[in-house]
């Protein structure tokens, strides 16, 4: 299962205008999230909570940012 990430990475731009930048804040490489984006691996739950209060994601939103699957077209 792979997720879309791309109004994660909208809401990372509008708040710190580059991922580097962000991925400094939440503790972690910028190449590491650049992977998690990708889809490579896995955000863990800890990162969840803190990408969302540094991103001012709020608790009924974080299905919206963190797990809206891909679609799949055969």
């Amino acid at each position: 299962m792979s997720y879309n990430y791309n109004k994660l990475r909208g809401k990372i731009v509008e708040k710190y205008g580059t991922q580097g930048k962000f991925a400094a804040e939440l503790g972690v490489s910028e190449r590491t999230l650049s992977l998690k984006l990708n889809g490579a691996i896995y955000f863990k739950q800890d990162e969840i909570t803190k990408a969302s209060n540094l991103l001012g994601i709020s608790d009924n939103e974080i299905m919206l940012y963190f797990f809206n699957q891909e679609v799949q077209l055969n």
